[in-house]
């Protein structure tokens, strides 16, 4: 069962940007596949499925939090200052990247909503997986996603407050700061007390959590496609132009960040893959819950395809540079192995 569950696992590790692709051509899709092969049946799992969304961020987080270690934890907290230098340059250059770019891109209304989420939530577990394919400091990356999760709560209302106040009318802070309480914080806390407590929990984590947490993500940007499906066809290429641009920006940003701080070269690319891939599955669905019109959703889910693209691609990059460095004693120091997902 072990070896199932990791066979899995990898194969939707390895492959998770074909899935991502697949799943939502079917989302897009589906009324006219199902109309012709279903006619009888009248149902969009997809549309069905979107008042779940915040409880499968949750459920999310919950497995997340069960796959943390607890030598994670305190490697936050014996490296607190290169840590907090870290979460502190991700949420100063994204949120002030992504209002910039939105504003010279001429983006508005939701888009504009929409972009400015992207460079506002945290980072994404996924940054931690692309890390070790990169040869860089895995515990790093997983330290400085535990940083910027805890912290969200109390970082992110205000970063979207000040970015958005002035284009939405009595933006609820308060309700964000709720939302990412009971979906983020206290899943991951939960989910990491558990697994300390019980080691049934615990191995039960390490064989489904990863899947359960890479699945629901893809379900999340899936229902976004469906819920938007006109919109989907009718995407303006300065929108995904200003995306790619916060895209690479955020990874600009941070190994600008990392030659500042005099982080080593591991280090320094997991800083790096932290900043530029953001967690647009719950950006996507805060903009869901947050606002009326769904559309703001989209450049979160749109994000996700690209910080995807250009991360593997820089990752493979990398890794093939310290491969061709290794025998000459070159860089090196970064072979780890990656905490789960």
């Amino acid at each position: 069962m072990a070896r199932l569950a990791d066979s899995i696992r990898t194969v939707l590790e390895k492959l998770l940007l074909v899935w991502l692709v697949a799943l939502c051509l079917l989302a897009f899709f589906w009324p006219a596949a199902s109309a012709r092969l279903l006619p009888a049946v009248q149902f969009d799992p997809f549309v069905a499925t979107k008042g779940w969304l915040s409880g499968m961020i949750a459920v999310t987080m919950l497995a997340i939090g069960s796959l943390l270690p607890a030598e994670e934890i305190e490697q936050v907290v014996r490296r607190w200052p290169l840590v907090l230098a870290g979460t502190a340059a991700q949420y100063v250059s994204m949120p002030l990247l992504a209002y910039g770019v939105g504003r010279l891109f001429g983006l508005e209304g939701p888009w504009m909503i929409g972009i400015v989420m992207v460079g506002c939530v945290p980072g994404a577990m996924a940054s931690n997986v692309l890390t070790l394919i990169a040869r860089g400091n895995v515990s790093y990356s997983v330290s400085l996603t535990t940083s910027a999760t805890v912290l969200s709560p109390l970082v992110v209302p205000w970063a979207l407050w000040l970015s958005l106040g002035r284009m939405v009318d009595n933006f609820p802070a308060g309700q964000v700061f709720f939302e990412l309480c009971w979906m983020v914080v206290l899943p991951v806390i939960t989910g990491h007390l558990l697994s300390r407590k019980w080691p049934l929990w615990a191995a039960i984590a390490r064989g489904l959590g990863a899947i359960i947490a890479n699945l629901t993500i893809l379900w999340i940007i899936a229902v976004v496609v469906a819920v938007n499906r006109d919109g989907v066809s009718q995407l303006p290429a300065v929108l995904i132009s200003a995306l790619l641009t916060v895209n690479l920006g955020g990874y600009a940003a941070g190994y600008l960040a990392g030659g500042l701080i005099r982080l080593p070269v591991p280090m320094r690319r997991a800083l790096t893959l932290e900043i530029g891939m953001q967690n647009a599955g719950l950006g996507t669905t805060l903009a869901m819950g947050l606002f009326a019109d769904q559309a703001a959703a989209l450049p979160a889910a749109l994000y996700t395809f690209g910080c995807m693209l250009t991360g593997t691609v820089l990752a493979r990059l990398w890794a093939h540079r310290s491969d061709r460095a290794a025998p000459a004693g070159g860089e090196g120091g970064a072979a780890e192995s990656p905490p789960r997902p």
